[in-house]
């Protein structure tokens, strides 16, 4: 097993302990589950493009920031112009939690993607009920018939669906009613990073997709090629995360591509 394999093997064991702990009808009883979700197709052409990240660590980089304060970080986000933020809810591989988007839902005005391996209907429902816009679907983990049937259930519940893509064969996965599609920079089953590839695969999109590239963008030369290339939005976490102060990291960013 990969270690994709393996996520996705652990997430199966999550979901189930928490359909176990709450019910479908708790979730819809939440306080965020009926408030009017932000759009990330208003914010992504509106700001920077870029969609900050929080995120504590990772398979590949092991911790990457631990100690930072997620309302501090994302409110710096905002401040200095992100689109929106991605918040990683997956705990046991990378530090996540909902509370995360929970403490700065109601700090920030930009859309909140969640982050996670989404494979199971109970999740969506978990996402709108701790006030995600955004969420993720991920082409590898799902079949052509399900990322259809979850885009279709998250546009029910008010989100916006990002689909990531990594090959060829993942093309298949794009329907018309996806919102964005986006481009990992980085191959999840073996973690090298390949720019090129990406704005390969970028040129097969069809032409009314935004595209958001993903991942592996270390420097302003990194994210001015892919722009170049016409990406749309740009998903970073770990250039700025594994600054002391992600914050800073961040303004700086945005003064250098600015």
């Amino acid at each position: 097993m990969n270690i994709l394999d393996i996520i996705i093997e652990r997430k199966r064991q999550e979901i189930k302990e928490s359909k176990s702990k709450i019910t479908l009808q708790q979730l819809k009883d939440s306080e965020f589950f009926n408030r009017n979700t932000l759009s990330l197709k208003e914010t992504l052409q509106s700001k920077s493009g870029i969609i900050a990240e929080f995120k504590r660590q990772s398979p590949s980089k092991g911790i990457i920031n631990d100690t930072v304060s997620p309302i501090e970080v994302v409110s710096a986000y905002e401040n200095f112009g992100a689109s929106a933020v991605s918040i990683l809810t997956d705990k046991d591989f990378f530090g996540g939690n909902f509370n995360d988007i929970l403490k700065v839902r109601r700090e920030i005005n930009i859309p909140i993607l969640r982050k996670d391996f989404m494979i199971d209907e109970y999740q969506f429902y978990e996402a709108k009920s701790i006030g995600a816009d955004v969420i993720l679907l991920i082409a590898v983990c799902l079949s052509t018939s399900q990322v259809l049937e979850f885009t279709e259930l998250s546009h029910q519940l008010g989100l916006e669906v990002l689909l990531e893509i990594h090959t060829e064969e993942e093309l298949q996965h794009i329907n018309k009613n996806i919102d964005f599609v986006g481009i990992n920079n980085r191959n999840l089953k073996d973690f090298k990073v390949d720019l090129q590839h990406s704005v390969n695969l970028k040129n097969q999109l069809p032409k009314n997709v935004l595209s958001i590239a993903e991942s592996g963008i270390y420097n302003t030369e990194d994210f001015n090629y892919l722009k170049e290339k016409g990406f749309d939005g740009f998903l970073m976490g770990e250039y700025f995360m594994k600054s002391e102060n992600p914050a800073k990291a961040f303004e700086e960013f945005i003064n250098k591509i600015s």
